[in-house]
Order: C-alpha cells, then sequence, then structure tokens
C-alpha cells in the first residue's frame, strides 16, 4: 500500500528513483498521513465546480462555458487576452492558464513570443499517459472479503496491489506500450459517504486503473476501450465476488479521452510526471516556477502544472492568484 502511494498517477515503477519524493508529497496533503484516506465534495465533483463558478459569479466574473480558446495574444512582450475559435478576442491584461505547460507554452503561445529556447523546453516536459478510469453504477454495495461484512471499511480507498513486484511487473508492461493483465487498481465508493451520488440502496463506484499507456503497442484506444473496462471488472471479480453483477452502467475513460475531450497533453492528469527534475523548483521549468511565464510579462500558469502539483487541491491556484495580486499593486504602485 506505501509502495502503491508512491506510484499512483506517475510513469515511475516502485523501483525508480525518485518514488520517495511522490510518496511524500502524498503524505503531507493529508493531516493524518492515513494511506487509506480520502475526502469527497458532498454532491459529487460537478457541486465542487458549481461552488467555484457561483464564487466567480458573486464577485462578477463571467464564465463562458465552450468558448474553446486557440490562442493566447500578445503585444510587445506582454499577454493582451485570448483569441477564441469563434473568431472573438477577449482583451486582459492579465491572462492566468490553468491548461497545462506544454499546451499554454508550445500550443498557446506564439513561438516568436515564447522564443526557441522556451518552446523547446517546454516540449521536452514529460507527460506520459498512465492512467484510465472505470466509472461504475452498482445495483447494491460490493462485498470484498477484507472488509469483513463492515461497509465502514469500504468508505477509503480501496487498494488492488499484492505486492511490490506486482507493481513493478505491471509498470514494465507500461513501459513497452502493453497493459499488464494484473493492473494496479484503486477504487472509491463515494456513495458510502454521500447517498445524494446514488439512488437508495445503490452506488456509485470510481477505479483508477494505472499504468495504461497514452500509445498502445497494438490496436488503439478507440476499438480496445472497453477491455479496460473488463480487466477492471475481472480484477476486482477476485476480491469482491460477485461485483461484475452489479453493474448497472459502467463508463470507460481512457488516456485518449483525456487527452481529447479534457485537453490534458497525452492524457497526463496531473500535467507532467512528478519525477524530482519536475517538481518543486522544476514545476514546471526551472526559472518559471514563481507561476510566472517569462518572457511574456501578464502571462501566469495557474493549474496542476504549477507548484504543488496535481490533484484538487487549489494549491497552485490559490498560489498564482497571490502573485498576480502582488504584480498588480506593484504595478499600480509604479505609476
Amino acid at each position: 500500500m506505501i509502495a502503491a502511494r508512491a506510484v499512483r498517477y506517475a510513469a515511475m515503477g516502485p523501483w525508480s528513483a525518485g518514488t520517495v519524493q511522490v510518496l511524500l508529497t502524498d503524505s503531507s496533503a493529508r493531516d493524518s498521513g492515513a494511506a487509506g484516506e480520502t475526502v469527497f465534495a458532498r454532491g459529487g465533483p460537478g457541486r465542487l465546480a458549481e461552488a467555484l463558478a457561483a464564487a466567480v459569479r458573486s464577485f462578477g466574473g463571467e464564465i463562458l462555458n465552450g468558448a474553446e480558446v486557440v490562442r493566447i495574444t500578445t503585444s510587445g512582450g506582454r499577454a493582451t487576452g485570448v483569441a477564441l475559435a469563434s473568431g472573438d478576442e477577449l482583451r486582459a491584461p492579465v491572462v492566468a492558464s490553468s491548461a497545462d505547460p506544454k499546451r499554454t507554452i508550445a500550443g498557446l503561445l506564439d513561438p516568436v513570443t515564447a522564443g526557441p529556447t522556451l518552446a523547446w523546453r517546454a516540449g521536452n516536459i514529460r507527460t506520459p499517459g498512465v492512467v484510465s478510469k472505470l466509472n461504475l453504477a452498482l445495483s447494491g454495495l460490493p462485498e470484498f472479503a477484507a472488509a469483513n461484512g463492515e461497509p465502514v471499511r469500504l468508505s477509503g480507498r480501496i487498494v488492488i496491489a499484492p505486492g511490490i513486484d506486482y507493481l513493478e511487473r505491471a509498470f514494465d508492461a507500461w513501459k513497452y506500450g502493453r497493459v499488464s493483465e494484473q493492473p494496479f487498481l484503486e477504487a472509491t465508493i463515494p456513495s458510502i459517504a454521500d447517498s445524494t451520488l446514488a439512488p437508495a440502496g445503490s452506488h456509485v463506484m470510481s477505479v483508477l486503473v494505472q499504468w495504461t499507456p497514452s500509445r498502445l503497442r497494438e490496436g488503439d484506444w478507440d476499438s480496445r476501450r472497453e477491455e479496460i473496462g473488463d480487466l477492471a471488472l475481472d480484477t476486482l471479480e477476485e476480491y469482491a465476488p460477485g461485483i461484475t453483477g452489479l453493474v448497472e452502467a459502467r463508463q470507460v475513460i481512457t488516456p485518449l479521452d483525456l487527452a481529447r475531450d479534457y485537453g490534458l497533453t497525452e492524457g497526463n492528469p496531473l500535467h507532467g510526471d512528478p519525477g524530482l527534475d519536475q517538481w518543486f523548483a522544476w514545476r514546471p521549468l526551472l526559472g518559471h516556477a514563481r507561476y510566472r511565464l517569462h518572457p511574456v510579462d501578464g502571462l501566469y500558469l495557474c493549474g496542476s502544472g504549477a507548484h504543488p502539483g496535481g490533484g484538487v487541491t487549489g494549491g497552485p491556484g490559490a498560489n498564482a492568484a497571490r502573485e498576480i495580486l502582488g504584480d498588480l499593486k506593484k504595478s499600480r504602485r509604479s505609476r
């Protein structure tokens, strides 16, 4: 279980150098440091997004849904706004991007403005696809033998990682563009803590399938999508016999979907692999760790690609906001 925490969302196996950093970062984000602890937003992730949107609107902010940004506009070395796929341009003295740094710099910023060095460095940020997601609607609560009939034992994280060598072999398969037949799984059943997520007697289950490569050695994700769902359920069946019979609906989200539908480069949910060379002062790049993307004034990074990294923490956004406010105050004083 400890080794599993050190490799979750990472393109590293438990024997890889630098995994202790992943473990310590994960532990520091939890007050108790408990391995199985997890926190759910009541009403689901959508309610959290709605609460954030309501906060923005309460301060007079406007949110445009379905407005695809295709370019960050600049003038004289300063960000001036964004251009949309519709052809419209939105002007602003500050642009904060929560897209991953590779997409922000290499995809949205004018190459001439970024310059050859920054564009080259951004292109080398490692963003490998490593995870898929299986969402399940269940007609009842699955019975895990290890829970000894106590539902409260299933209210945290359910980790399928029988041993360190098991994890390493699953990682080995990923390195060669394959998915291990014995995958590392981490599941949660949030409806145990929040009954509003499912009808009475029913449950929802979220399963993380680790080490699913963005580029498959054979075939593609559109044609092999359901294999992940079958593999995850077959594995869960070994620990919770009968769980397959409880499935009323399922959704499989592959690295391709994360890239194509959610804009994550290569489907990496952390906006960059959490290796030692892409963390702390090196996140996203050495010299750009304080949320500003030089040499473009007024352009900031506020997503998971900035310190302290991924996860639903609000940390990168809060830190970026403080830097933006500080810079605006300095600008006003200098006028």
